[in-house]
């Protein structure tokens, strides 16, 4: 028995611009594959991302760094065949009778290798410091729009510690617990619990979807390579478990 099993609508949520490709590309472009529809929330635009060396180097801590990356996840999203997309903060991903909110990006600190924590100067309408209340019902708005009959995003802790990925996460978790639509976190480690999903074919769709995000990271053989420096393996594998 599958999670997937019946489900015809999901709606994934992520923090940041390139979130949904290097977390779940496989697993959206898997989806597609099976005309399942889906949907993407994305939080903020990433405005406090470094920028890879080269012809975007300028846009490193500028505005029009926002644009660029509203850019990229478009294109991405596209290619990974997601069907609708959504700026956390604005319709109608936003609380009825509110005016629109633009959640800024936390930012974050190493704390050591794999593991992230708060930055030290987080503006004050940065996602991580806005109320978790506000978060969730914006996100219980697109979720009455959306109605998909599964959320995924991430594990309670965020993946690797990220604050914007956390108040995601529990932002989410709460806006489907009480509107009772099934929960499941994203995995990168099999467990007993979680269903495994092998996304080897879709291999060359998210290197397609990675190479849009021209702003953050490059491509090296398997290899994403971050513009910090860091290389991760591309996930050709994902583990999602029920909450």
């Amino acid at each position: 028995m599958s999670i997937l099993d019946s489900v015809t609508s999901v709606l994934l949520v992520h923090a940041h611009p390139d979130d949904e490709t290097i977390s779940t590309g496989g697993l959206i472009a898997y989806l597609a594959s099976r005309s399942i529809r889906v949907s993407l929330v994305t939080a903020t635009r990433g405005e406090r991302g470094e920028v890879v060396a080269g012809p975007l180097s300028a846009l490193a801590g500028s505005p029009a760094l926002a644009e660029e990356r509203e850019g990229e996840l478009d294109r991405a999203a596209a290619t990974l065949g997601v069907k609708a997309g959504f700026w956390l903060g604005e319709t109608p991903a936003r609380a009825p009778g509110l005016p629109p909110r633009r959640y800024r990006d936390s930012g974050m600190e190493w704390i050591r290798p794999g593991l992230a924590g708060p930055a030290p100067d987080s503006e004050t309408d940065a996602l991580a410091r806005a109320p978790l209340a506000e978060v969730t019902n914006d996100l219980v708005a697109v979720l009455q729009h959306v109605q998909p009959n599964l959320v995924i995003s991430y594990d309670a802790a965020g993946g690797y510690g990220h604050p914007d990925h956390v108040r995601v996460h529990d932002a989410a978790l709460a806006a489907s617990r009480t509107l009772t639509i099934p929960y499941a976190e994203i995995l990168d480690t099999p467990t007993a619990d979680a269903e495994w999903f092998d996304l080897k074919a879709q291999r060359d769709t998210v290197v397609t979807a990675l190479r849009c995000h021209a702003s953050q990271l490059s491509v090296d053989g398997e290899f994403i390579v971050h513009s910090g420096g860091q290389r991760d393996r591309i996930r050709t594998a994902i583990g999602i478990r029920l909450c």
